[in-house]
């Protein structure tokens, strides 16, 4: 059974609602109130508003390269779903915790700030630094502003652990993510005229086309990579609106696209080959009609992939922190990608609870994963303690 200090800070952290949309400073506040009381300093990194902050802490010398534990301090919505609990109260029953949050992922941020007392308590021959994010489940937004921060410290952690649920199995990858959003400007004419007029939507239609063309590429050519469980990368268009009535050429759509690359994928080529598509492809025929019309496509999100190389000494260090000798690679995204691309950090994903369990009504962990992820916190403790 887990200790009952890990069950108490598990129903304060989800009694906090922290929904993207909402602050997570109340949660922040109290974080650094167990801080303080150990006497432990942080560091808040805000928004531009001020609304929202990371949090970092380092426990031991921050002279010394460290290991951090990364997570994130938001939860999503629980806008239309059925609940049997209320969601930001932590409800016991057959051995699990039902509540927003619990899989993912304040169960970890709560393991963390209870095995306080036993990381100084050890010693701390290697320090362990402290990252709580937030907005992350809005496109990881938070983190970047931590990150900054981190590349210009004189000195950063040798290594990261981001909490997400994993059921404590070592992630070595997953896939990174763009989002892009189009607007095709048309020319309207009557519907009776339609060669004089220019045609958002059908423009657009066959950009949508073209990504189905190179999604469908990507399964039969690969590359391929079979810790997934879709083994290849994939093109998928989620969005469209466009037109007024069907007697009018329309003169504007709108759509959004994605791509979710494997990490040995270049997303910068992927994204080129789309560019050179429109604009040596479609826009040539456009301006034949209408010299003002085309496309304008943004990336919106840019969320980097993770890969790392399971001999790499992170890696076998969280294997026998888990008790395991397996890895694995995941199909969600998380902040180990930035960590590991932006801050030279290397990261892997290791976590009490399962992904599947996260973000539905009734969200819950077991008992069992936070005994487990206790095993996971004494280890380590253990092994900051030699050095």
């Amino acid at each position: 059974m887990p200790e009952p200090a890990s069950i108490d800070l598990i129903k304060k952290l989800v009694a906090f609602d922290t929904t993207s949309r909402e602050s997570n400073l109340a949660l922040i506040a109290f974080v650094q109130e167990i801080l303080s009381g150990h006497g432990i300093d942080s560091t808040l990194v805000h928004n531009e508003e001020s609304t929202k902050a990371n949090l970092y802490a380092t426990l031991g010398d921050p002279e010394v390269p460290g290991i951090m534990l990364s997570g994130h301090t938001d939860v999503v919505p629980v806008d239309g779903q059925s609940w049997d609990t209320d969601p930001f109260v932590v409800t016991e029953k057959d051995g699990k915790l039902y509540g927003r949050g619990t899989a993912d992922m304040k169960s970890f941020i709560a393991l963390v700030l209870a095995f306080l007392p036993d990381f100084l308590k050890s010693g701390l021959k290697t320090p362990i630094h402290l990252a709580f994010s937030y907005d992350e489940e809005v496109g990881c937004i938070g983190v970047r502003r931590l990150i900054e921060k981190l590349n210009g410290m004189p000195i950063k952690p040798a290594m990261c652990i981001v909490g997400e649920p994993t059921s404590m199995q070592v992630v070595t990858g997953h896939k990174g993510k763009r989002s892009f959003t189009a607007q095709v400007q048309g020319l309207e004419a009557h519907s009776a005229l339609a060669p004089l007029g220019v045609n958002a939507v059908e423009y657009a239609a066959e950009l949508i086309t073209y990504l189905k063309g190179m999604a469908r590429r990507f399964e039969a050519e690969g590359p391929y990579d079979d810790l997934y469980e879709v083994t290849h990368s994939t093109a998928h268009t989620g969005l469209i609106q466009g037109g007024v009535q069907l007697n009018i050429v329309p003169r504007s759509c709108s759509f959004e696209f994605e791509f979710r690359y494997l990490g040995i994928e270049d997303p910068d080529a992927l994204e080129r080959e789309i560019r050179d598509y429109v604009t040596q492809t479609l826009e040539p025929r456009m301006h034949a009609v209408g010299p003002d019309t085309g496309f304008t496509i943004n990336c919106y999100n840019d969320m980097p992939g993770l890969e790392m190389d399971p001999g790499e000494d992170v890696v076998v260090f969280v294997k026998a922190l888990a008790g395991r000798n397996d890895h694995a690679k995941v199909a969600f995204g998380t902040e180990a990608g930035l960590f590991q691309s932006r801050a030279d950090i290397p990261t892997v994903v290791c976590g009490p609870g399962n992904i599947a369990q996260a973000h539905g009504p009734n969200e819950f962990i077991t008992l069992e994963q936070i005994a487990k992820g206790e095993d996971f916190m004494r280890r380590l403790v253990s092994e900051v303690s030699k050095g």
